[in-house]
């Protein structure tokens, strides 16, 4: 039987629990918090132009998004094989991966839009 549909406001409160376990519950969560928290700051005080911040948000975005995607597909796995199998092993591994990729995206994004502002 298939679930009822929740109002609109539902989808955004259950969203933000699904962002609210991975900050409590990943540490790798809280770091990407506060790096975010960290080159947002520097943005601002280094005043760094509109097209910068937009480059900053989309590698921020992807990294949070990235993350949320791993700690599901972590969640799941373990749901469905409790104990160690290699596959299992091997997904966990490839959404780690993307994580990484995602991570040194947003360390690139992040050398190329404030080099010139601190070196300049």
């Amino acid at each position: 039987m298939p679930k009822p549909r929740q109002p609109f406001g539902q989808a955004f409160i259950v969203a933000f629990k699904g962002i609210s376990y991975a900050l409590r519950h990943e540490r790798n969560m809280r770091f990407h918090l506060i790096s975010t928290l960290l080159v947002f700051i520097t943005a601002y005080s280094l005043n760094v132009s509109k097209s910068d911040y937009l480059w900053l948000s989309i590698a921020i975005t992807l990294v949070w998004v990235t993350e949320l995607l791993n700690t599901a597909i972590e969640q799941l796995t373990n749901l469905a094989h409790p104990e160690f199998h290699p596959v299992a092993g091997r997904v966990k591994d490839l959404a780690a991966g993307a994580v990484l990729l995602a991570s040194l995206f947003g360390v690139a994004v992040a050398i190329a839009v404030f080099f010139p502002y601190i070196f300049s």
